[in-house]
């Protein structure tokens, strides 16, 4: 197949979208309440959306089971789109069938639930799309590209009684729900503080040009409400979690499962009051947005989270390097993987251990079956407040800019539990120093700090900030208003 330029690329593209406005039906795309679940006796119908790295995982979960059947599977790619195919007939001795428009899909009422694993950019118009259609949805993490999206998949649920689960999974295991019960309960005395750690080295995304797009894939679905844009990674799948027009940086990559957990340590079902952010893209320039090591820390009033992202070589903080730590006034709690912590008293003596996983999935059928969104372990208005805390603080980071390590510190400490901040700050320069990107005076940028109101989910009187919660949508992959919903 011969390669397009560039130039007909965009002009086949505008065509295309052009002919889908023209088409496309008023929202409620798909008239929701006509659409309902199966009889408790009867399989459920899924389709699986968005196949490489946690859609294989979601492959994994429904296919063979005696409840579910797999009824599609739906990518951009085709290439990966026939794998899984031929995957899921072996696994349940029957093949599903290929599509890559999900808007196909939700047209066959034999579909009951949709589960997701696309890029973080599709996430929310996508279980709008599915939730109007009828469709119960397990929406991965994190549930939106930005803090307005997520509000509306909450509204969504909520209009069309859809159940619809975050893919935060740590929320269904025994081992944490244990762990949090004892800190509620004061195991550990008064709640001060959480740390939230994700240090995952990445390697440099290569230089920003212009690269070929993949020929098995459809670029425009691939796109969808993103801006019409050359390919300017090298890498097509993946690397888009550290450009802004995709993804949300490691934060809302990995980190997302380690501040639901903090957020969860903290007791607070409720957004934070003030957030602050810096750090910065250090080492060689590449097609990178995001930052690869970042501090955020975020205000609850009487209890703070902090968190760090080291996208660079770094030393184990207390024995790891994704996790949790929250510290008390009798204790520290460590939660070191997805099923299990431990806690200290305040002279490290080992106080209690808590281990078990189960199956996050298994909670949303149960969910389904019941078609009550209270058994769910991670409902989607948890997943909004997780995912929030991503959008907000790179909001923050965003909108600074470079500055001294005299200013940078002034304003951390001005920020609460000033000593822990400034010892966050001391490591994460020497952090960088350790591998040879020691910044210069002014080479950290050092973000806003923003007031964030939890009701009305804005920044009071920041116009630029304010501006950041949503985007500016392709027709006609648009984000409905609440009134439309």
């Amino acid at each position: 197949m011969a390669r397009r330029s560039r130039r007909q690329f965009l002009e086949d593209s505008m065509l295309a979208t052009a002919a889908a406005v023209a088409t496309s039906s008023p929202a409620p795309l798909f008239g929701g309440a006509d659409f309902v679940s199966r009889a408790p006796n009867e399989k459920l119908g899924v389709a699986v959306v968005g196949l490489r790295g946690r859609g294989g995982s979601h492959i994994g979960a429904l296919a063979g089971r005696k409840d579910t059947e797999v009824l599609y599977v739906c990518d951009v790619d085709a290439d990966v789109g026939e794998k899984r195919r031929q995957e899921v007939a072996k696994r349940q001795g029957r093949a599903p069938r290929f599509e890559r428009d999900l808007r196909r899909v939700l047209e066959d009422r034999r579909v009951d639930l949709v589960t997701i694993a696309t890029p973080n950019h599709q996430h929310a118009l996508q279980a709008i799309w599915a939730m109007q259609a009828g469709k119960d949805v397990y929406l991965e993490k994190p549930v939106s590209h930005n803090v307005s999206e997520g509000r509306r998949v909450v509204e969504t649920a909520r209009k069309y009684e859809r159940i619809c689960q975050s893919g935060t999974q740590c929320r269904s295991n025994p081992g944490m729900i244990a762990a949090m019960r004892f800190l509620a309960e004061g195991g550990l005395g008064s709640v001060r503080l959480a740390r939230g750690l994700c240090c995952v080295r990445r390697t440099p995304m290569g230089p920003r040009g212009e690269y070929p797009i993949p020929a098995q894939v459809d670029y425009d679905l691939w796109l969808g409400p993103a801006p019409l844009a050359a390919l300017t990674r090298r890498q097509f799948h993946y690397d888009w979690h550290w450009q802004w027009a995709y993804g949300n940086g490691e934060l809302g990559n990995q980190g997302v499962h380690q501040l639901d957990l903090a957020r969860w340590a903290l007791g607070q079902d409720r957004h934070c009051q003030s957030v602050l952010s810096y750090g910065g893209r250090f080492g060689p320039p590449d097609a990178g947005d995001a930052a690869n090591t970042q501090v955020v820390l975020f205000d609850f009033g009487e209890r703070s989270l902090v968190f760090e992202v080291r996208g660079v070589p770094a030393e184990d903080t207390r024995g790891m390097r994704v996790g949790v730590i929250v510290d008390c006034a009798d204790g520290f709690l460590v939660l070191s993987s997805y099923d299990s912590s431990t806690a200290f008293d305040r002279d490290g003596r080992q106080i209690r251990h808590f281990q078990g996983s189960a199956d996050h999935f298994a909670n949303f059928l149960k969910a389904v079956r019941n078609r009550r969104a209270c058994d769910l372990t991670a409902d989607i208005e948890q997943g909004h407040l997780s995912s929030t805390l991503c959008h907000i603080a790179n909001i923050s980071y965003r909108l600074g800019e470079a500055a001294p390590q005299d200013e940078l510190r002034d304003a951390v400490a001005r920020f609460p539990t000033a000593d822990d901040s400034l010892a966050t700050l001391d490591r994460t320069l020497a952090h960088l120093a350790s591998n040879q990107l020691e910044p210069e005076a002014d080479s950290v940028r050092l973000g806003a700090v923003l007031d964030f109101d939890p009701v009305s989910e804005t920044f009071p009187g920041n116009d630029a900030a304010n501006t950041l919660l949503s985007r500016e949508y392709r027709a006609p992959f648009t984000l409905p208003i609440a009134a439309d919903i």
